[in-house]
């Protein structure tokens, strides 16, 4: 009779514990363990970071040589719907560092990223990147769209020509004093000066008139980020940075990124694409609608009173479109 009763008993509970919470009793708070490791693509150490649940997304920083930190805290509730991948790319954040400079290129990230994506078994997945990260997620869609089930271009550029172009438009809005100052620090050379620390990175004035007087109106709107000085901008390894980006200041890329062409051959891709940019990018509107234009069926968002940063502008705007797109195949 006592285990008839038991039984009873253990039966009402579990019936019970199928119904929904009253008298504002409150579910379980969700728990997002969070992975990080590093995975060898190729000889190279790669550092990647995960947590959420879903189907995965991988976010590819910009730079070149940022690492994946300054998306957090802003993309964490995607979390809530997919399973979050960041890397730092090669040379960059906690990721290994080459001697050999020439290893620094867009077609080698491209084979990280997809060594990321076989080792830690994502299958099909969604891809992100930002500024430079966006051009690196296109030279991987361009080769790989098979293994991809959405691609997200936010705030980049499809060609260094047309982004030297935006950039020399954007020197010249400079106040005259500043940008005559910032001209006669890159006529006289920007490396090799001041004390011997120095001689790898910009001087503090460099940093000050480029990423300040220069880039500021272009990154932040709505929302700036209340913390940023012009060092912000600067990038975790310096020789990647040169060996990428060039050594003749911001405002021209003479790098090895000057192989990004990749205009021509947007037509190719035909994976679900969102393409997110702000209304005063520093990766300017006109670039965003050509990728538009060009990769058939593909979405473009643009944020208002919003910058290159325009996840942290607008971050209800970026989300509900980024998420809105991932989970429903386009953007509203």
């Amino acid at each position: 009779m006592k285990t008839l009763r038991l039984l009873r008993a253990i039966a009402l509970f579990a019936f019970l514990a199928t119904l929904p919470c009253v008298y504002g009793a409150q579910p379980p708070s969700a728990v997002y363990p969070q992975q990080q490791g590093y995975v060898d693509a190729h000889g190279v150490l790669i550092y990647y970071v995960e947590f959420g649940q879903g189907p995965p997304l991988m976010v590819v920083h910009g730079g070149p040589g940022a690492d994946h930190t300054y998306f957090l805290p802003w993309l964490l509730p995607l979390a809530r719907t997919h399973r979050l991948v960041f890397i730092d790319e090669r040379g960059s954040g906690q990721s290994e560092r080459l001697q050999d400079l020439t290893q620094y290129t867009v077609e080698n990230m491209v084979e990280d990223v997809e060594a990321v994506r076989q080792a830690l078994g994502l299958g099909k997945m969604s891809l992100l990147g930002h500024s430079y990260g966006g051009v690196l997620a296109q030279a991987y869609a361009l080769k790989y769209q098979q293994h991809l089930s959405h691609l997200i271009l936010n705030s980049t550029f499809p060609s260094t020509r047309q982004m030297n172009e935006v950039l020399a438009h954007e020197k010249a809005q400079m106040p005259p004093d500043k940008l005559k100052r910032l001209d006669e620090l890159e006529q006289a050379g920007l490396f090799g000066k001041g004390a011997p620390w120095e001689h790898g990175s910009y001087s503090s004035e460099y940093e000050t008139l480029a990423w300040g007087w220069g880039y500021f109106p272009f990154l932040y709107g709505a929302r700036p980020d209340a913390s940023y000085t012009p060092a912000s901008g600067a990038p975790t390894d310096w020789a990647l940075y040169r060996e990428m980006w060039g050594s003749d200041g911001e405002f021209v890329i003479d790098g090895n990124l000057r192989s990004v062409e990749y205009v021509d051959r947007l037509h190719t891709i035909h994976v679900p694409t969102l393409v997110l940019v702000g209304d005063h990018d520093e990766c300017a509107p006109l670039l965003s609608r050509e990728m538009h234009e060009k990769i058939a069926g593909s979405q473009l968002v643009i944020l208002p009173n919003a910058g290159h940063m325009n996840f942290v502008d607008q971050p209800e705007l970026w989300l509900k479109a980024v998420d809105g797109f991932l989970n429903s195949g386009s953007a509203e």
